[in-house]
């Protein structure tokens, strides 16, 4: 049983480490500097060096000290000593990845630094022949039941020293790690809200406990310590909750107090205006980033799903060349140069960089998601839904491969699994339009159309992104004869289009004049009538409907027939649709649990 995170023994500190805590404000930036320089040293110590790179990138966009303001290296302690010749080369073999030679060495070292890296080892050593096992043995989407056969030894050691108190703030994070590995997320979450109670300044213990928060309820109950890691745990937390305004945020609070040349917070906030889709936005941010840093890497995924939304290929080209120039072996630029062929619609090649990529790192979500919509386009949908299925596996959150399954099960004529898929992806982005519009349709197919009425009313109320919610409540309400209703929202969707600014060809335009022409020439409602008429005239598949109909009208007036009086034209929309009362696009996910497949 895990120790309770409010309470943090005192053995379980660091010996001879001057500074583990930090504090819960930004009051004293060198403070904090100083802080990140030493964790920055540490972790690099113990091999964990993506928590390294953090706190010196993070340190690097704060001042520099002066030299009598810089901390001196953590004092060793007699454990330290005895075991210096050991580490020494332990280290040396993990540097070259060479794990179980390091871990013989270690066997037996008594100081935490030796011990940590000695479990490290053995847990790094499993890790390499499970993934070397799988690219061996298995395809890329084979399901396999490779383990890491270390776990369950490496649990049942640190398990004894957990509960004898014996575990500093790394062996707490690499006992969270094991439990995680092994699916006991319960534990895990006590053991990493412990580690970063004992070491509040390692960003590896926040990163995987941020991994295993899956609602805003779940963190709402975690008790963490007051530090000012926490701030930047929240605004990464909020922007994988897709909790985009708060993360936004987060991170200018974060700006204003010192961090504005961090590369991290930059990024981070590219990432989340991705997120919500405001394109242009990301663009320009991830733009400056690449000037700031060019050689950069990470996120450059996501900056080439912009491009390929935009479908700049001169651009994602450019991109693709210049990180297979910096790396062509690292995960990010084989999901670049994949997206990159993608978009040039060579969906074999670009599948076959998606699965590179997984070779490289198998629990890279992006690539699962990306190789599934390749597998869609190819029409290979067992492989897309095993694609997804990995996804899913690998993160909850990721709102893209709950779709891509109810999209797949939408192909197969599938309506009540699609209908399960669609509301996970709803309920991970409730303000997403084409999540609802793509559940209202799975209702109409299953002839709940009440529930598709819903649907299409809540992608139009949050702002909707494809202009088609009322087209297709519309046309509901002219399945189900509500003729008024339906010629209020084919107005509503005319006034839209041609209010948004947008040059966009709108395919149901046609089908709008079509309809409201049809529906005032019943009301006798001439001018109107005639009005819609001209501009079905405009369109290739409407124009002989609409010369009939013109014609009709002028003949009808020539015979003395006098507009009707009687029918009101929907000209003057109700509250609930007038521009004026159009509902917050902030909303909560719609209930729908009454069908599940």
């Amino acid at each position: 049983m895990a120790a309770s995170p409010s309470v943090v023994p005192v053995a379980l500190t660091a010996p001879g480490v001057p500074i583990l805590s930090a504090s819960g404000d930004f009051s004293n930036l060198r403070e904090i500097k100083k802080q990140l320089l030493l964790i920055a040293g540490l972790t690099r110590e113990r091999g964990l060096l993506h928590s390294s790179k953090w706190s010196a990138e993070l340190a690097f966009s704060l001042p520099a000290l002066p030299l009598v303001e810089l901390q001196p290296p953590p004092p060793m302690t007699e454990e330290d000593a005895q075991d210096m010749d050991a580490y020494t080369l332990a280290k040396a073999y993990f540097d070259v990845k060479e794990y179980d030679r390091a871990a013989h060495f270690l066997h037996g070292c008594n100081s935490k630094k030796a011990y940590f890296l000695y479990m490290y080892s053995r847990y790094l050593s499993g890790e390499k022949k499970k993934d070397d096992e799988t690219v061996d043995s298995l395809g890329p989407l084979e399901k396999g039941q490779v383990k890491n056969e270390a776990l369950r030894e490496l649990r049942v050691e640190l398990s004894k020293k957990h509960q004898a108190r014996e575990l500093d703030g790394f062996g707490l994070y690499l006992y969270g790690v094991v439990l995680r590995k092994l699916d006991l997320v319960k534990e895990a979450i006590d053991v990493f809200v412990e580690a970063t109670h004992v070491l509040p300044l390692h960003w590896g213990a926040w990163l995987e406990l941020c991994n295993l928060i899956t609602d805003k309820e779940m963190l709402k109950f975690l008790s963490l310590p007051d530090t000012w890691m926490k701030e930047f745990f929240l605004a990464h937390i909020y922007t994988e909750l897709q909790l985009i305004e708060e993360a936004l945020q987060k991170y200018q609070n974060l700006i204003d107090v010192g961090f504005s040349k961090s590369s991290y917070i930059v990024s981070q906030i590219a990432v989340a205006y991705h997120n919500i889709r405001d394109i242009d936005k990301a663009l320009s941010i991830f733009n400056e980033l690449r000037k700031q840093d060019p050689y950069r890497i990470e996120n450059m995924d996501t900056f080439s799903n912009l491009l390929y939304v935009r479908s700049m290929k001169s651009e994602l080209s450019y991109l693709a060349h210049n990180l297979c120039e910096i790396d062509k072996y690292r995960v990010e630029t084989c999901c670049v140069i994949g997206n990159y062929y993608s978009l040039r619609s060579q969906h074999e090649k670009a599948a076959l960089y998606f699965q590179r990529a997984l070779k490289l790192n198998p629990r890279y979500l992006g690539a699962w998601t990306l190789m599934g919509h390749e597998y869609m386009e190819m029409k290979n949908t067992s492989a897309a839904i095993q694609a997804y299925r990995h996804a899913i596996e690998v993160n909850k959150r990721d709102y893209r491969a709950w779709y891509g399954l109810g999209q797949t099960y939408e192909i197969l004529k599938m309506p009540f699994y699609c209908l399960y898929y669609y509301r996970r992806a709803h309920q991970l982005r409730p303000n997403d339009s084409r999540m609802l519009v793509a559940l209202g349709e799975c209702y109409e197919k299953l002839n709940q159309l009440v529930e598709a009425k819903k649907c299409y009313w809540r992608a139009y109320a949050v702002g909707d992104v494809e202009k088609m919610a009322l087209v297709k409540l519309a046309k509901l309400h002219e399945q189900l004869t509500e003729s008024e209703q339906a010629a209020q929202c084919y107005i509503k969707y005319i006034q839209d289009i041609y209010t948004c600014g947008e040059i966009v060809e709108h395919l149901e335009e046609s089908t709008a004049f079509r309809y409201l022409a049809q529906y005032y020439f019943k009301c006798k409602l001439w001018d109107e009538a005639s009005t819609c008429a001209q501009k079905c005239c405009a369109f290739n598949d409407t124009r002989e409907e609409g010369k009939a109909l013109l014609r009709q009208i002028l003949q009808l007036r020539n015979q003395g027939e006098t507009p009707s009086a009687e029918m009101p034209a929907p000209f003057f929309l109700p509250a609930s649709l007038s521009a004026n009362n159009t509902p917050t696009r902030r909303v909560s996910p719609l209930n729908l649990s009454s069908v599940t497949p």
